[in-house]
Protein backbone atom coordinates (compact mmCIF):
# COMPACT_ATOMS: atom_id res chain seq x y z
CA UNK A 1 0.00 0.00 0.00
CA UNK A 2 1.39 3.54 -1.29
CA UNK A 3 0.42 6.88 -0.20
CA UNK A 4 1.10 10.18 -1.76
CA UNK A 5 1.96 13.15 0.76
CA UNK A 6 3.32 16.53 0.54
CA UNK A 7 6.96 16.80 0.97
CA UNK A 8 6.52 18.78 4.28
CA UNK A 9 9.71 21.42 5.55
CA UNK A 10 10.33 19.48 8.34
CA UNK A 11 12.04 16.44 5.43
CA UNK A 12 13.93 19.65 3.98
CA UNK A 13 15.26 20.83 6.67
CA UNK A 14 15.88 17.02 7.81
CA UNK A 15 17.36 17.13 4.30
CA UNK A 16 19.78 19.84 4.69
CA UNK A 17 20.91 18.94 7.48
CA UNK A 18 22.31 15.59 6.07
CA UNK A 19 24.12 17.44 3.16
CA UNK A 20 24.92 19.95 5.75
CA UNK A 21 27.07 17.40 7.42
CA UNK A 22 28.72 15.91 4.28
CA UNK A 23 29.62 19.36 3.12
CA UNK A 24 31.97 19.89 6.00
CA UNK A 25 33.74 16.78 4.78
CA UNK A 26 33.79 17.73 1.01
CA UNK A 27 34.34 21.07 0.47
CA UNK A 28 37.80 21.40 0.94
CA UNK A 29 38.70 18.40 -1.17
CA UNK A 30 37.89 19.21 -4.94
CA UNK A 31 38.64 15.70 -6.38
CA UNK A 32 35.74 14.61 -3.60
CA UNK A 33 33.80 17.20 -4.35
CA UNK A 34 33.82 16.67 -8.16
CA UNK A 35 33.04 12.84 -7.75
CA UNK A 36 30.45 13.54 -5.62
CA UNK A 37 28.82 16.35 -7.92
CA UNK A 38 29.36 13.37 -10.39
CA UNK A 39 27.52 10.80 -8.15
CA UNK A 40 24.80 12.96 -7.39
CA UNK A 41 23.47 12.69 -11.03
CA UNK A 42 23.22 8.63 -11.00
CA UNK A 43 19.96 6.52 -10.01
CA UNK A 44 21.52 5.44 -6.11
CA UNK A 45 21.02 1.77 -6.19
CA UNK A 46 19.66 -0.31 -2.93
CA UNK A 47 19.00 -3.57 -2.27
CA UNK A 48 16.23 -4.36 0.05
CA UNK A 49 14.44 -7.67 1.72
CA UNK A 50 10.84 -7.19 0.11
CA UNK A 51 8.79 -6.73 3.07
CA UNK A 52 8.96 -4.18 4.98
CA UNK A 53 12.29 -2.25 3.70
CA UNK A 54 11.88 -2.19 -0.02
CA UNK A 55 8.01 -0.61 0.50
CA UNK A 56 9.76 1.94 2.62
CA UNK A 57 12.06 2.57 0.26
CA UNK A 58 9.21 2.56 -2.50
CA UNK A 59 7.06 4.99 -0.54
CA UNK A 60 10.03 7.10 0.00
CA UNK A 61 10.96 6.85 -3.91
CA UNK A 62 7.32 7.27 -5.27
CA UNK A 63 6.69 10.27 -2.31
CA UNK A 64 9.23 12.38 -1.53
CA UNK A 65 12.81 11.19 -3.58
CA UNK A 66 11.81 13.47 -6.55
CA UNK A 67 11.72 16.69 -4.40
CA UNK A 68 15.03 16.13 -2.28
CA UNK A 69 16.56 15.69 -5.97
CA UNK A 70 17.63 11.95 -5.23
CA UNK A 71 16.92 9.48 -8.05
CA UNK A 72 16.23 6.07 -6.20
CA UNK A 73 16.37 2.71 -7.03
CA UNK A 74 15.14 -0.50 -5.31
CA UNK A 75 16.44 -4.00 -6.07
CA UNK A 76 14.50 -6.56 -3.93
CA UNK A 77 16.40 -9.41 -2.53
CA UNK A 78 14.61 -12.43 -0.25
CA UNK A 79 17.70 -13.58 1.55
CA UNK A 80 20.31 -12.14 3.79
CA UNK A 81 23.51 -12.53 1.86
CA UNK A 82 23.47 -11.06 -1.54
CA UNK A 83 22.31 -7.53 -0.35
CA UNK A 84 25.79 -7.47 1.42
CA UNK A 85 28.14 -8.92 -1.65
CA UNK A 86 26.20 -6.60 -3.98
CA UNK A 87 26.64 -3.84 -1.49
CA UNK A 88 31.00 -5.04 -1.44
CA UNK A 89 31.46 -5.47 -5.16
CA UNK A 90 29.73 -2.34 -5.99
CA UNK A 91 26.65 -4.09 -7.99
CA UNK A 92 24.53 -1.76 -5.58
CA UNK A 93 25.67 1.40 -3.49
CA UNK A 94 24.08 0.29 -0.25
CA UNK A 95 21.28 -1.90 1.36
CA UNK A 96 18.57 -2.17 3.40
CA UNK A 97 17.65 -5.32 5.64
CA UNK A 98 19.84 -5.86 8.40
CA UNK A 99 20.60 -4.85 11.99
CA UNK A 100 24.21 -4.37 13.59
CA UNK A 101 24.86 -7.41 15.25
CA UNK A 102 24.18 -9.47 12.27
CA UNK A 103 26.31 -7.18 10.35
CA UNK A 104 29.28 -7.57 12.78
CA UNK A 105 28.81 -11.11 12.01
CA UNK A 106 28.82 -11.27 8.84
CA UNK A 107 31.73 -8.46 7.97
CA UNK A 108 33.96 -10.89 10.32
CA UNK A 109 32.83 -13.70 8.38
CA UNK A 110 32.96 -12.54 5.30
CA UNK A 111 35.37 -10.39 5.35
CA UNK A 112 33.66 -7.45 4.17
CA UNK A 113 33.40 -3.72 4.86
CA UNK A 114 29.44 -2.87 5.16
CA UNK A 115 28.99 -0.20 7.74
CA UNK A 116 25.51 1.07 9.09
CA UNK A 117 24.93 5.35 8.13
CA UNK A 118 21.21 5.54 9.75
CA UNK A 119 18.61 3.49 11.76
CA UNK A 120 14.80 3.21 10.30
CA UNK A 121 13.00 0.99 11.89
CA UNK A 122 12.74 -2.14 14.48
CA UNK A 123 10.95 -5.48 13.36
CA UNK A 124 10.20 -7.35 16.72
CA UNK A 125 10.90 -11.51 16.71
CA UNK A 126 8.09 -13.20 17.31
CA UNK A 127 6.88 -16.44 18.28
CA UNK A 128 4.21 -17.94 16.54
CA UNK A 129 1.73 -21.31 16.45
CA UNK A 130 -0.82 -23.00 14.49
CA UNK A 131 -1.18 -25.54 17.52
CA UNK A 132 -1.32 -24.06 20.77
CA UNK A 133 -2.78 -21.26 21.62
CA UNK A 134 -0.58 -19.22 24.52
CA UNK A 135 3.11 -20.38 25.40
CA UNK A 136 2.14 -21.85 28.42
CA UNK A 137 0.71 -24.56 26.17
CA UNK A 138 3.67 -25.18 25.25
CA UNK A 139 5.03 -28.65 26.64
CA UNK A 140 8.16 -31.08 26.54
CA UNK A 141 8.54 -33.45 23.72
CA UNK A 142 7.61 -30.82 21.01
CA UNK A 143 9.44 -29.01 18.85
CA UNK A 144 10.59 -25.41 17.59
CA UNK A 145 11.75 -24.24 14.96
CA UNK A 146 14.56 -21.50 15.01
CA UNK A 147 16.20 -19.06 12.34
CA UNK A 148 20.03 -20.70 11.66
CA UNK A 149 22.09 -18.07 11.17
CA UNK A 150 24.34 -16.91 14.17
CA UNK A 151 22.47 -13.90 15.52
CA UNK A 152 19.03 -13.97 14.49
CA UNK A 153 19.29 -18.08 16.08
CA UNK A 154 20.85 -16.29 19.24
CA UNK A 155 18.34 -13.66 19.21
CA UNK A 156 14.99 -16.14 19.29
CA UNK A 157 16.89 -18.70 22.32
CA UNK A 158 17.00 -15.14 24.15
CA UNK A 159 13.09 -14.38 23.40
CA UNK A 160 12.49 -17.85 24.32
CA UNK A 161 14.16 -17.77 27.61
CA UNK A 162 12.93 -14.66 28.42
CA UNK A 163 9.53 -16.57 27.98
CA UNK A 164 10.01 -19.24 30.40
CA UNK A 165 10.78 -21.79 27.86
CA UNK A 166 14.03 -22.77 28.09
CA UNK A 167 16.99 -21.51 30.55
CA UNK A 168 20.36 -20.46 28.75
CA UNK A 169 23.44 -19.98 30.69
CA UNK A 170 24.18 -16.96 32.61
CA UNK A 171 26.15 -13.99 30.88
CA UNK A 172 25.44 -15.36 27.24
CA UNK A 173 25.51 -12.55 24.47
CA UNK A 174 23.64 -11.85 21.48
CA UNK A 175 25.58 -14.71 19.46
CA UNK A 176 23.58 -17.52 22.08
CA UNK A 177 23.26 -21.30 19.98
CA UNK A 178 21.66 -23.86 20.88
CA UNK A 179 24.73 -25.36 23.26
CA UNK A 180 24.19 -22.58 25.44
CA UNK A 181 21.05 -24.37 26.59
CA UNK A 182 21.41 -25.29 30.02
CA UNK A 183 17.86 -26.55 30.39
CA UNK A 184 15.61 -27.71 27.08
CA UNK A 185 12.25 -28.60 28.97
CA UNK A 186 12.10 -30.89 27.05
CA UNK A 187 11.68 -28.74 23.89
CA UNK A 188 13.30 -30.23 20.35
CA UNK A 189 14.71 -27.58 18.15
CA UNK A 190 14.72 -27.32 14.37
CA UNK A 191 17.42 -24.78 12.76
CA UNK A 192 16.28 -23.11 9.55
CA UNK A 193 16.64 -20.62 6.90
CA UNK A 194 15.47 -17.58 8.62
CA UNK A 195 13.60 -16.72 5.32
CA UNK A 196 12.05 -20.40 5.33
CA UNK A 197 11.13 -20.90 8.87
CA UNK A 198 7.31 -19.26 7.71
CA UNK A 199 6.55 -22.30 5.45
CA UNK A 200 7.57 -24.46 8.63
CA UNK A 201 5.12 -23.22 10.71
CA UNK A 202 2.69 -26.60 9.76
CA UNK A 203 5.13 -29.00 10.60
CA UNK A 204 6.30 -27.99 13.95
CA UNK A 205 4.22 -26.91 16.97
CA UNK A 206 5.91 -23.46 17.32
CA UNK A 207 8.13 -21.49 15.57
CA UNK A 208 10.34 -18.14 15.89
CA UNK A 209 10.11 -15.57 13.09
CA UNK A 210 11.90 -12.30 11.74
CA UNK A 211 9.72 -10.02 11.79
CA UNK A 212 9.53 -8.89 7.96
CA UNK A 213 8.97 -12.71 6.93
CA UNK A 214 6.07 -13.01 9.54
CA UNK A 215 4.74 -9.70 7.80
CA UNK A 216 4.89 -11.55 4.52
CA UNK A 217 3.73 -14.69 5.42
CA UNK A 218 0.58 -12.86 6.31
CA UNK A 219 1.37 -12.89 10.00
CA UNK A 220 0.59 -9.76 11.97
CA UNK A 221 3.33 -9.67 14.98
CA UNK A 222 1.29 -7.38 16.81
CA UNK A 223 -1.64 -9.94 16.92
CA UNK A 224 -0.45 -13.52 16.17
CA UNK A 225 2.50 -13.75 17.76
CA UNK A 226 2.82 -15.78 21.05
CA UNK A 227 5.55 -13.45 22.42
CA UNK A 228 7.13 -11.22 20.57
CA UNK A 229 10.66 -9.24 21.75
CA UNK A 230 10.39 -5.41 23.34
CA UNK A 231 11.08 -2.49 20.95
CA UNK A 232 12.42 -0.61 24.31
CA UNK A 233 16.52 -1.04 24.81
CA UNK A 234 16.36 -3.23 22.04
CA UNK A 235 20.25 -4.17 19.41
CA UNK A 236 18.25 -5.09 16.60
CA UNK A 237 17.28 -1.82 14.47
CA UNK A 238 17.34 -1.73 10.72
CA UNK A 239 19.48 0.18 9.07
CA UNK A 240 20.10 1.62 5.70
CA UNK A 241 24.27 0.52 5.54
CA UNK A 242 26.94 1.00 2.82
CA UNK A 243 30.40 0.24 2.17
CA UNK A 244 32.91 1.50 4.12
CA UNK A 245 33.99 4.79 2.33
CA UNK A 246 30.59 5.68 1.17
CA UNK A 247 29.05 7.08 3.61
CA UNK A 248 29.57 10.68 2.90
CA UNK A 249 27.80 10.17 -0.69
CA UNK A 250 25.91 12.51 -1.12
CA UNK A 251 22.55 10.55 -2.44
CA UNK A 252 23.36 8.12 0.30
CA UNK A 253 22.94 11.26 3.02
CA UNK A 254 19.66 12.32 1.29
CA UNK A 255 18.35 9.00 1.57
CA UNK A 256 19.67 9.10 5.18
CA UNK A 257 17.51 11.86 5.96
CA UNK A 258 14.34 10.50 4.12
CA UNK A 259 14.48 7.65 6.15
CA UNK A 260 14.40 9.39 8.92
CA UNK A 261 11.96 11.86 7.98
CA UNK A 262 8.03 12.86 9.47
CA UNK A 263 6.51 11.16 6.31
CA UNK A 264 8.10 7.70 6.83
CA UNK A 265 7.32 7.29 10.74
CA UNK A 266 3.82 8.28 9.77
CA UNK A 267 4.12 5.76 7.20
CA UNK A 268 5.20 3.05 9.02
CA UNK A 269 3.25 3.63 12.13
CA UNK A 270 -0.30 3.82 9.68
CA UNK A 271 1.26 0.76 7.60
CA UNK A 272 2.34 -1.61 10.19
CA UNK A 273 0.37 -0.60 13.18
CA UNK A 274 2.85 -2.54 15.13
CA UNK A 275 4.17 -4.59 13.52
CA UNK A 276 7.24 -2.69 12.62
CA UNK A 277 8.34 0.52 14.66
CA UNK A 278 10.36 3.89 13.93
CA UNK A 279 13.81 3.25 15.36
CA UNK A 280 15.07 6.28 13.76
CA UNK A 281 18.92 8.06 14.97
CA UNK A 282 22.35 7.52 14.21
CA UNK A 283 23.43 4.00 13.47
CA UNK A 284 27.13 2.56 15.31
Amino acid sequence: MRKNVKLTAGIAATAALALGLTACGTSSDPSSAKDAAGAADKPLVVAASPTPHADILNFVKDNLAEKAGLKLEVKEFTDYVLPNTATESGQVDANFFQHKPYLDDFNKKNGTHIVPVVNVHLEPLGLYSKKVKSVKDIKAGQTVAVPNDTTNEGRALHLLADNGLITLKSGVGTDAKLSDITDKKGLEFKELEAATVPRALNDVDAAVINGNYAIEAELSPAKDALALEKAEGNPYANFLAVKAGNEKDARVQKLAGLLNSPEVKKYIEDTYKGSVVPAFGAAG
